[in-house]
């Protein structure tokens, strides 16, 4: 309990009771929260365009941190956020990872634009499983009904 110690007011020792709340620590941390959720929410999405075909099953759980592999209609391909290329793609996709995870358990979410041609998707499809990649799935957009 704060107290008021004055020389003027109220009774013996002049020791009267604040009623007035000191808010500003309180402004002090929502400002620092605000400030890093402005930070933090840009670097958890992907920002590469690709328009996403319609996808009709029921989506699935997601791993802790997923890895996502973009493919644009143009042919670029992208790691999260981070361009690649089809030569490069299994040691960047390792060094995205990182080492304490297993490549072979490690399921890798493709985005790849519709109108991207089928040959450059299986080409990313093998180097996929010509680096140990086995387990892939395919992202699509959820079609509203």
């Amino acid at each position: 309990m704060a107290a008021k110690l004055s020389g003027s007011g109220g009774g013996k020792g002049g020791v009267d009771a604040m009623s007035e709340i000191n808010v500003t620590p309180f402004v002090d941390v929502m400002l620092v929260l605000l400030i890093i959720f402005m930070v933090a929410a840009p670097l958890a999405s992907v920002t590469v365009q690709v328009v996403l075909p319609p996808a009709v099953s029921k989506p699935g759980t997601n791993p802790p941190k997923p890895v996502y592999i973009s493919i644009q209609n143009s042919g670029r391909l992208y790691i999260g956020d981070f361009a690649t290329d089809l030569s490069t793609l299994g040691d960047d996709l390792r060094k995205s990872i990182g080492t304490k995870r297993n490549p072979g358990k490690e399921r890798i979410f493709i985005r790849a634009d519709k109108d991207v041609m089928y040959g450059d998707f299986m080409g990313v499809m093998n180097m996929l499983q010509d680096n140990g990649f086995y387990s892939v799935a395919l992202v699509g957009e959820d079609k509203q009904s």
